[in-house]
């Protein structure tokens, strides 16, 4: 008998098997981006919310004003980790009140003309992009896991482990209308 065909069956088995092994470590490096994303996120989140208490307790705001973003920074900063969903309504809720409150171009330009206020609206500003943009980061290193999770031979060899399934974070990331118009 001829050795050729155990040759062809050791090379398909070599090339399936160096496929699975690339697949993993791809699928090891998707999940550490997601964690990392979601750390960076978290950062982004808790910067935002602090810039946000601060220019309540600036006294620039009027007080309905400065209780309204004040009242939803501290839920945000005190909405639990372990329910992304109560977590995300949360931070919407500082997102419509930092818009309510900062919806307006002109009265953002008054804020600007106090030396503090100019501070504090610049952080608040550069946190809001910030948010967003990890925000994207997050969720299209979960919509690529997500993919390769769905291979059928990455199911078939179980090479997600015991890992759990990647959640995107969702909420109102939108800055305030009279942060963006500069």
């Amino acid at each position: 008998m001829s050795p050729w065909p155990f040759v062809w069956a050791g090379l398909a088995v070599a090339l399936v098997g160096l496929y699975l092994g690339m697949t993993a470590g791809r699928l090891d490096r998707l999940h550490k981006r997601i964690d990392t994303a979601w750390l960076s996120l978290d950062a982004h989140l808790l910067r935002r919310s602090g810039a946000a208490l601060e220019l309540a307790a600036s006294g620039l705001l009027d007080p309905a004003s400065a209780l309204l973003v004040a009242d939803a920074a501290h839920s945000a900063r005190t909405a639990p980790d372990e329910d992304p969903v109560a977590r995300g309504l949360a931070e919407s809720d500082l997102t419509r009140a930092l818009d309510a409150v900062l919806a307006d171009h002109e009265d953002v330009e008054e804020l600007r003309e106090v030396p503090e206020g100019r501070e504090m609206v610049d952080d608040l500003a550069a946190s809001c992009r910030r948010v967003e943009l990890s925000r994207r980061f997050l969720n299209d290193g979960v919509r690529a896991c997500r993919m390769v999770r769905r291979q059928r031979l990455v199911r078939l060899f179980g090479l997600a482990g015991h890992t759990r399934w990647p959640e995107t974070f969702e909420m109102d990331d939108t800055p305030p209308a009279g942060l963006t118009q500069r």
